[in-house]
């Protein structure tokens, strides 16, 4: 029986170092921190002041008024991601052969915060009628369906920080189901709101730098003391070998293997020794057909908090032995995208194929002696890379893990 292969055909990228894919890379390479003073809302008097925003975002520039009024940022994000996915590449969307699946951890969360401060402060209390599809997670992949005519299978995946990675293994699992020909597959979040930043202050998860903000998010360093929040969108066409092909689509890299599980430990920490996480990438690999020492690179989870860098890094030696592939976390340059950074940092894996160059760790100038692999601090590096993996966990003891191949026709 002839095995089907899954390719991803275009990508689209909404973060805080850039909106588009090729401004989100040449950033990114170049070294660009997005972190900076939060601006979104008053912060003086918090804790925590600092946050990767997109800051450089007009909304009006991408989108209708209308939909600007009706949408949470986290669905403009995903809506404008992918719109530069699909372009113009006419997928055949009413079909029903072409399906959506959006990862997002916690949906509307910062309109729901606004909202319910207005309804408690104001004399006169109004909701608005468009309140409930402002906030829901699956009305951004349904904006974007209706916008683009897409009438196949639509879901929604909420598994904390690994929602994008999900996202995609749920994409692949639909195509492989023979539900679909092609799905667009979107990671979308925007948690920027005094509610969650508190929240997140009280747990000690977030960085306290907030005289130094490009330098807050500090991966796998000695002196990091927390991650810092991000938001953004990504956007990845995953279709069929087959329908790629027939449809003349340019491929820019393969789907080889994925996987999912869960530590079953602490809704907030990971396992110190990284053993389930560790048994996560071994399934990915074993998917894919590979074995560890195939793997040229690792788009780490890597956020910068303490307990999470030396577990991922645990995880690492345990599947790779004394010659682990190289790692990097990207979370340095653009904060902690939660289910957006799932679905972008697997394209910036796609983009590391494409250009044969690394992104750099930014911030890592001391390695913790726990976190003792090659990160590739600073500096992005020259690198051919042929297969690369993903990691993306989250709260609740998700885990999730991505392989990507060159592709070779």
């Amino acid at each position: 029986m002839k095995q089907t292969r899954l390719v991803i055909t275009s990508m689209g990228a909404v973060t805080p170092i850039g909106i588009g894919v090729r401004e989100f890379w040449d950033n990114l390479i170049a070294g660009k921190c997005g972190v900076a003073p939060i601006t979104r809302f008053d912060a003086s008097d918090m804790e925590v002041r600092i946050a990767a925003e997109v800051t450089m975002y007009d909304p009006a520039k991408y989108l209708p008024k209308n939909l600007i009024r009706e949408s949470d940022p986290f669905m403009q994000y995903a809506y404008i991601a992918a719109l530069e996915a699909l372009g113009d590449g006419a997928l055949p969307a009413e079909s029903g052969r072409t399906g959506i699946v959006m990862g997002t951890s916690m949906s509307g969360i910062s309109t729901i915060a606004a909202t319910q401060e207005q309804l408690t402060c104001l004399t006169k209390k109004r909701v608005g009628a468009r309140f409930i599809p402002k906030v829901l997670g699956n009305v951004a992949a349904a904006k974007i369906a209706i916008a683009k005519g897409i009438q196949g299978p639509s879901l929604t995946v909420s598994t904390a920080c690994s929602s994008g990675g999900d996202a995609l293994a749920t994409a692949a699992m639909l195509l492989l189901a023979g539900e679909a020909d092609a799905v667009v597959t979107v990671g979308s979040e925007s948690i920027l709101c005094p509610l969650v930043v508190h929240s997140l202050t009280n747990t000690r998860a977030l960085s306290h730098r907030n005289d130094e903000p490009q330098k807050a998010s500090r991966p796998f360093d000695a002196g990091r003391d927390g991650f810092v929040i991000g938001e953004g969108g990504g956007a990845l066409v995953l279709e069929t070998e087959e329908h790629a092909r027939r449809r003349g689509a340019q491929i820019l890299a393969e789907l080889l293997g994925w996987a999912n599980n869960s530590d079953a430990y602490h809704v907030t920490e990971p396992r110190a020794d990284g053993r389930i996480a560790a048994v996560c990438m071994e399934k990915a690999l074993e998917r894919a057909g590979i074995t560890a020492d195939q793997v040229d690179y690792i788009n780490a989870h890597g956020t910068g908090t303490k307990a999470g860098d030396i577990a991922e890094t645990a995880a690492i030696r345990q599947v790779f032995g004394e010659h682990p592939p190289l790692v990097s976390s990207t979370k340095g340059a653009t904060g902690h995208m939660m289910g957006a950074g799932g679905v972008t940092e697997a394209m910036i894996c796609i983009l590391a194929m494409q250009h044969g160059i690394l992104p750099p760790t930014l911030n890592l100038d001391i390695p913790d002696p726990a976190c003792d692999l090659d990160y590739i601090a600073k500096q992005a590096r020259r690198q051919e890379t042929s297969i690369c993996m993903s990691n993306a966990f989250g709260f609740g003891g998700q885990n999730s893990s991505i392989i990507l191949k060159k592709y070779i026709p």
